[in-house]
């Protein structure tokens, strides 16, 4: 599904080269739940960027079920980060002024999805979530938890074929971290493939393999 050869990403100042990535290869198969970890620096941030299609590395080849990454248009990478990756942030990013319900929705309104049918399907990954008694509550009527779990249902929301999530656990506090990763254990499960950033070890335990940067580059990939 995904096979990156490599990938070295370099930011360049007027004074001075970092190589946030150096030589980064690895391949992750459908259904696999791979936690990528390594302290601040290690470049995991960059890495999930580039595996999100946010950004490119600067030399090395990404490809995605079978497209080379690197060879598509803007519009082809936004449709791919819409369609065929889900996101959810340590931060939530989830709009503040807006019900669960409509957060949820979001990503279908781009798609053009007709609005009964977001409806719908935005309850039932509430639901999935154990949230259906809170599609009208404001985000900052929400624990921070339940704010996460807002956010898996809206990176659901496109069937996507992988769930990528970025440090998922944060902002959380212990039992709300438990809870969020029964939900990835679940999800995996049904088949999902995820992608997970951490940077704590007990986290990334969940997950069935722990690909182990350092300073840029791969220093583990072990099956849990």
């Amino acid at each position: 599904m995904i096979s990156l050869k490599d990938i070295t990403k370099i930011y360049k100042n007027e004074h001075v080269e970092t190589r946030a990535l150096d030589g980064v290869s690895f391949g992750i198969k459908e259904g696999e739940f791979v936690a990528i970890m390594g302290p601040s620096g290690s470049g995991k941030s960059t890495l999930m960027h580039i595996v999100g299609a946010l950004d490119t590395p600067t030399s090395g080849e990404y490809v995605l079920d079978n497209q080379k990454v690197g060879q598509l248009s803007d519009d082809e990478l936004a449709e791919i980060r819409n369609k065929k990756i889900g996101f959810i942030f340590q931060s939530f990013n989830l709009l503040r002024r807006t019900p669960a319900i409509k957060n949820v929705m979001l990503p279908m309104v781009y798609a053009g999805i007709s609005s009964e049918k977001r409806m719908g399907l935005a309850k039932k990954l509430l639901a999935d979530v154990d949230l259906a008694d809170k599609t009208d509550n404001l985000p900052s009527q929400l624990s921070g938890g339940e704010q996460q779990r807002v956010a898996i249902a809206r990176a659901l929301a496109m069937k996507p074929s992988i769930i990528l999530a970025d440090e998922p656990t944060g902002n959380l506090d212990t039992k709300s971290g438990a809870e969020i990763m029964d939900i990835f254990q679940a999800l995996n499960k049904k088949g999902n493939t995820i992608i997970m950033i951490t940077h704590e070890r007990y986290i990334a335990e969940h997950a069935k393999r722990i690909i182990l940067l350092r300073d840029g580059k791969i220093v583990e990939d072990n099956v849990n």
